[in-house]
C-alpha cells in the first residue's frame, strides 16, 4: 500500500482536467511515441458526445506507474470526473474511491460554482486536497488572485483546521507542464518555459496518503460504478475498503445498511485492476485497490460487496436530489416507426431501466399511463440522455421540462440557483435585460479586463431556457454557469412570455411556394421537401397567438407562362436550426417534442383543431372526453 495512491481530479467545467490526464498518460510511458493515442488529445473523452461538446460526461478510471526521485515505483490510480454541475452525481459516487484529489482552478476565471461543489464534497469525505492553478499561460491569467479566491473558499468550506493548509502547484496543462513555484517571464509565449508534469507526480506521492485499511479482516468493498464486458457481462467497480478479494471466492452484495435489505450473491469469476487505460486480470487484490469484479449479477451502485461469513454494509453513497424532470413516452405521431429502430413502449422501458442501473444521479419513475418521468440535475444532463438514445436508434417523444418541488414542514418549496454570467462589457445591457425578465436577484457584479461577471440568484424554473437566449444575444460570447444553492418557499408567478407557433393544417410534403408566403408570418423550422402532418409545429409566429397554415399548398397550374420576377420572389429565408436544447426549452405545456434518429419535430399534444378547441373547454362530460380521446 505504501506504493499506491488513489486520486480524483476535480474542477469546474473546462478548467483542464482531461488535458492534464493526457499529460499523465503520455509522460509516464503508458503509450509508445508511435502509438496513435500519443498524438491524440482528450484521450479519456472517447465518447462521441463528449468530444462534440468538449466536456466529460462519465467519470473514468485509469492508472499510471511512476518511478519517483526516491527510486521507488508507484502506482497512481486516477479518476477523471466531469466538471459540469449537471453531472455532479458522477463526482459524488467516485470521490469515495480516493484518498486525495487534485483541485484544478483556471488562473483567469478563478473559483467557479462547480469548484465550490466539488471542494465541499472532497472536504466532507476528508480527502487531502492539492490545489493546481492551471492555464497560467492565458493572456489575462492572474494566478495570485485565483489562489486568494481558493484560500477564501477553503476558509468558508473547511470542517477541520488542518484542511486550511494545502499544497499549491502551477500548471500549463496543454503543454504538459507543472511547477512548484510560479515561473517567471512571459508565459503567453508557447513553450517559453522548460518543464514537464513530474513535479505534480512527485507532489501526489508526497502529499496524498497511501490507503490505510485493515487487510486482515473480512472483505468489504463499496460499488461505485458498473461496467460491461461482452464476454463476462456486468462488472462491479469499486475500492476494496477492508480485507482481501480473490477469484473463486463467494461474495454477497448488500444493497443498503437497512435491516432486511436486498442481497445478491455469487462467486467472483474474474478480478481486474487498471493498467493504463485497460484492465489487467489478477488473482487477488488487497484493501485500498480499485478493482472490477465479474461473476456477481448485481446492479447495486452504492451497495457493499462483502464476505458471506460477515455481511456488513457500508453507508450508501449520498447523491444530491435532482431538480428537473422530463416525461418520456412512446412516439404517437403520424410518422411513428418511419425513422427509428427501437420504437415500442417496451423497448423504451428497457432502455430507461438500463440507464437507471448505471446512472444513480438520475431518478426514473413509471407513471400509470406507461410513460416515464426522468429526473436529473439540469437540462444538460437530460438532453445528453435524449441525444444518446436517439443516436442508438430510439424513437420516442418527450414533454416540457418541469422543475421538481419538495415539501418541508407542510410548505411547498422550489430550487434556487446561483447564476454566474461572464461576458464582454459590450453585452452588459442585453444580459441585464434578459436576466431581469426572469426575475433574478443581482448579488454581485465586477468588471476586469473588459469582461463583466454577473452573479445572480434565480429560481430554477426561471433559469430554464435562459442559457440559449444569452448565447444567442451575445453571439456565443457568454460563459454561463449555475449551481444549486438550496430550496425556498414556492411563490406564484406568471408564466414566461413566449410567442405563438405556426401549426400545419395539412399532412404531406412542404412546398417552397407555400413556405414563401408563410415565412412572412414568422420564422420557419422546416425547408421545402420536409414531411409534415396536421398539428405539427413548423415555425414561430411573429405574434403571441398560434396560427394554422398550409405548408403543402402548391402553385395553381395554368397555361400562362410564369413571370421571371415571380420566380425570384420564392427565395426562402434561412430557417431556424432546431437543436435539441432549444427545442426542449421552447416547448409549451400543450406541446410535444418528437425525437427520432434523423429528426426533431415539435407538435401540439392534440393534432386537430377540433381536439385543441375541445381540450380548452372545462365543461366537457367524461363521455365526451372519452369520445374525443381526451380522457
Amino acid at each position: 500500500m505504501e506504493n499506491l495512491r488513489n486520486i480524483a481530479i476535480i474542477a469546474h467545467v473546462d478548467h483542464g482536467k482531461t488535458t492534464l490526464v493526457d499529460a499523465f498518460l503520455k509522460q509516464t510511458n503508458v503509450f509508445r511515441e508511435n502509438q496513435e493515442e500519443f498524438k491524440q488529445e482528450m484521450i479519456l473523452d472517447s465518447d462521441e458526445l463528449e468530444r462534440e461538446k468538449g466536456i466529460t460526461i462519465r467519470a473514468k478510471n485509469i492508472s499510471v506507474k511512476y518511478t519517483a526521485q526516491d527510486g521507488n515505483e508507484y502506482k497512481i490510480n486516477i479518476i477523471d470526473t466531469p466538471g459540469h454541475a449537471d453531472f455532479g452525481g458522477e463526482v459524488e459516487r467516485t470521490l469515495n474511491m480516493a484518498e486525495g484529489c487534485l483541485l484544478l482552478v483556471d488562473a483567469q476565471e478563478g473559483t467557479m460554482p462547480q469548484t465550490k461543489f466539488v471542494l465541499r464534497k472532497a472536504l466532507e469525505l476528508g480527502l487531502k486536497v492539492i490545489v493546481v492553478i492551471n492555464k497560467i499561460d492565458k493572456k489575462f491569467a492572474n494566478p495570485k488572485k485565483a489562489l486568494e479566491k481558493v484560500s477564501d473558499l477553503f476558509l468558508h468550506l473547511a470542517t477541520e483546521d488542518n484542511q486550511l493548509e494545502f499544497p499549491v502547484y502551477y500548471a500549463i496543462g496543454r503543454e504538459g507542464k507543472a511547477f512548484e513555484k510560479l515561473p517567471e517571464g512571459d508565459l503567453t509565449i508557447p513553450n517559453s518555459t522548460l518543464g514537464n508534469i513530474k513535479p505534480l507526480l512527485e507532489g501526489i506521492i508526497k502529499h496524498i496518503p497511501e490507503p490505510k485499511f485493515d487487510s486482515d479482516k473480512s472483505l468489504q468493498m463499496q460499488i461505485s460504478s458498473l461496467d460491461f464486458n461482452p464476454h463476462l457481462g456486468r462488472l462491479l467497480v469499486g475500492k476494496v475498503v477492508r480485507g482481501k478479494i480473490s477469484t473463486g471466492s463467494s461474495a454477497v452484495v448488500v444493497h443498503s445498511p437497512e435491516i432486511g435489505a436486498a442481497k445478491d450473491s455469487g462467486v467472483i469469476k474474474k478480478l481486474y485492476l487498471w493498467e493504463g487505460l485497460t484492465y489487467k486480470e489478477v488473482e487477488s487484490a488487497k484493501a485500498g485497490e480499485i478493482v472490477a469484479v465479474a461473476g456477481i449479477d448485481s446492479k447495486a451502485i452504492g451497495g457493499t460487496l462483502c464476505s458471506p461469513s460477515n455481511i456488513e454494509a457500508l453507508p450508501v453513497i449520498k447523491i444530491s436530489n435532482p431538480s428537473v424532470k422530463i416525461k418520456f413516452e412512446a412516439n404517437t405521431s403520424p410518422l411513428v416507426g418511419k425513422e427509428g429502430k427501437f420504437v415500442t413502449a417496451k423497448l423504451l422501458q428497457q432502455r430507461l431501466d438500463k440507464e437507471a442501473e448505471n446512472n444513480i444521479s438520475l431518478v426514473i419513475d413509471k407513471t400509470d399511463g406507461g410513460a416515464y418521468y426522468v429526473a436529473g440535475r439540469g437540462e444538460l444532463q437530460l438532453s445528453i440522455l435524449i441525444e444518446t438514445m436517439r443516436r442508438e436508434g430510439y424513437e420516442f417523444q418527450v414533454r416540457k421540462p418541469e422543475v421538481i418541488f419538495i415539501e418541508e414542514d407542510g410548505i411547498k418549496k422550489e430550487p434556487l440557483e446561483e447564476l454566474i454570467i461572464d461576458v464582454p462589457e459590450e453585452y452588459q445591457g442585453v444580459v441585464s435585460m434578459l436576466v431581469n425578465e426572469r426575475k433574478a436577484e443581482l448579488k454581485d457584479m465586477s468588471l476586469e479586463n473588459n469582461q463583466v461577471v454577473f452573479t445572480y440568484n434565480i429560481l430554477t424554473r426561471n433559469l430554464l431556457g435562459l442559457r440559449n437566449q444569452l448565447l444567442t444575444a451575445t453571439k456565443g460570447n457568454a460563459v454561463v454557469n449555475n449551481f444549486l444553492l438550496g430550496y425556498v418557499a414556492y411563490t406564484e408567478q406568471e408564466e414566461l412570455f413566449r410567442k405563438g407557433v405556426l401549426i400545419s393544417s395539412e399532412t404531406g410534403t412542404a412546398m417552397g411556394y407555400a413556405l414563401n408566403t408563410i415565412q412572412e408570418r414568422g420564422e420557419l423550422f422546416i425547408e421545402p421537401g420536409a414531411e409534415v402532418y396536421e398539428g405539427m409545429i413548423i415555425g414561430i409566429h411573429k405574434y403571441e397567438n398560434d396560427l394554422e397554415v398550409n405548408p403543402c399548398k402548391e402553385r395553381h397550374k395554368s397555361g400562362v407562362r410564369i413571370k421571371h420576377d415571380e420566380i425570384t420572389q420564392t427565395i426562402l429565408k434561412a430557417v431556424k436550426n432546431l437543436t435539441l436544447e432549444y427545442a426542449l426549452l421552447f416547448l409549451a405545456k400543450d406541446e410535444i417534442l418528437e425525437v427520432t434518429p434523423k429528426n426533431l419535430r415539435l407538435r401540439k399534444q392534440y393534432l386537430t383543431k377540433t381536439e385543441r378547441d375541445w381540450s380548452k373547454r372545462e365543461n366537457l362530460t367524461d363521455y365526451a372526453k372519452q369520445k374525443m380521446g381526451l380522457a
